[in-house]
């Protein structure tokens, strides 16, 4: 973030926002812009989709707000209700696009690691909880004792979010989670997300670009475009413009890649 930036106050900003972007720019190398100016603001409990074709920026958006890519200019701000708005680890929860299992933990300890790190808890409690986790995204104790290489796909994708959700985070951030799914998988995923969301009223901010996840999940869209600029709003307006990628999707019969 800029050090010249003010830093961003919430006086404007509805109560409800949780996560706000601020004419956010980002570059690699010279003159070479990913991101232009992006704004938009995530409300608290619902689920916020970021679209766009193959290489338009959305993961380079998203990492950039988890402070994992160097922004050129702007402002992020997120709204946290813990007593330490300092303990960032405690307030959002990630899930990559492969989900970045650590391949010589267990499926278990994967979930147990960011317990282990940030919570004073014994060792009895933490695997008591990471259980808990697991069964919360479906999987049983058959997985538990699983490494990553011993898993499907879609179980992969269900133990990282597992862990996104280790310690109770209010925002889960989703990189193109239904990514390498067969339909039937990515449909059972999608319900996940949003049955997590109702039951934990956690925020959701995903960035993909498959059309049937967009339809079953989001709230609201934002779009990134050809020429890297970002817009947003209800779903039903985002999907009504008309962009040529878009277009396509439904012009060969396809909600997903």
């Amino acid at each position: 973030m800029s050090t010249d930036t003010p830093p961003i106050t919430i006086d404007n900003l509805s109560s409800l926002c949780v996560l706000a972007v601020r004419d956010l720019t980002v570059e690699f190398g010279d003159n070479n812009t990913i991101i232009n100016k992006a704004e938009l603001d995530v409300m608290r409990g619902e689920i916020f989709g970021i679209a766009g074709r193959s290489g338009s920026g959305k993961s380079v958006l998203m990492r950039a707000i988890l402070g994992l890519v160097d922004i050129k200019s702007g402002i992020i701000y997120i709204r946290t209700t813990k007593e330490n708005p300092l303990a960032t680890a405690h307030t959002y929860g990630v899930l990559f696009q492969q989900g970045a299992l650590f391949s010589s933990l267990t499926a278990l300890d994967n979930i147990k690691l960011p317990m282990i790190e940030h919570m004073d808890c014994s060792e009895s409690l933490i695997t008591e909880l990471a259980y808990l986790k697991l069964r919360l995204v479906g999987l049983f104790h058959d997985t538990a004792n699983k490494y990553p290489h011993e898993l499907s796909v879609g179980m992969t994708k269900r133990v990282a979010l597992a862990r996104a959700l280790a310690l109770d985070p209010e925002i889960v951030f989703l990189d193109e989670p239904t990514a390498g799914l067969d339909p039937l998988s990515a449909q059972k995923f999608d319900d996940l997300i949003v049955t997590l969301r109702d039951t934990l009223k956690l925020t959701v901010f995903m960035v993909t670009h498959d059309f049937a996840s967009l339809h079953a999940t989001c709230d609201k869209l934002a779009i990134i475009d050809s020429n890297r600029a970002l817009i947003h709003g209800s779903k039903e307006q985002m999907l009504a413009l008309y962009y040529p990628w878009i277009d396509s999707y439904y012009t060969k019969g396809s909600n997903s890649t």
